[in-house]
């Protein structure tokens, strides 16, 4: 007996891009990088932020210069090359996952979520690789009082993607469609 209609197709080409959520998330993940990328390489080149260390802009915001040579909040910090690059690896292979993941997905918000963690994540082992430490310069302060350390856009898209996908998994998961519509 013939597999149902559609199962065919998806059989005989596993890596086929006919899911638009999957070109959809590779493109975001893609679009993510490609801006954090340029929006370090403003701060490194024509700002030069690295000689001037810290831009006040607002009374909440400034740009400082910050190499961040461990990952989240300073944890895993690379002191060696060889720390650095078994960094870069166990930091590729959470990214590997992510990208199987995405893949993998069948739900459009979630597609989105981890487009941008892999973004993010792809945008940061970019950093590490080329200098040796990620470059943050997002400062968000009230007064001396900061919310979060120094960061950069892969971090927030990063944190973004891994709360959508904690709402969507508390409060989405009960209401799954079985086509995998985007809900």
């Amino acid at each position: 007996m013939p597999p149902p209609s559609g199962q065919a197709d998806e059989q005989a080409r596993p890596f086929a891009t006919d899911r638009p959520h999957r070109v959809f998330g590779l493109s975001f993940a893609l679009f993510v990088f490609a801006a954090d990328q340029a929006l370090k390489w403003f701060i490194i080149g024509p700002l030069n932020l690295r000689a001037v260390g810290n831009i006040h802009l607002l009374p909440i915001f400034d740009l400082t210069w910050t190499e961040n040579r461990g990952v989240s909040m300073g944890f895993l910090t690379a002191g060696s090359d060889m720390e650095r690059w078994l960094l870069v690896g166990f930091t590729a292979t959470i990214a590997t996952v992510v990208a199987v993941w995405l893949w993998r997905e069948r739900r459009m918000g979630d597609t989105l979520a981890l487009g941008l963690v892999l973004g993010g994540a792809l945008g940061n082992i970019t950093d590490r690789v080329r200098f040796g430490y990620v470059v943050d310069f997002l400062d968000l302060h009230f007064g001396e009082w900061r919310p979060f350390l120094v960061f950069n856009l892969a971090d927030a898209a990063i944190s973004i993607g891994v709360v959508i996908l904690l709402l969507r998994a508390l409060f989405s998961r009960s209401d799954r469609r079985p086509d995998g519509e985007f809900y």
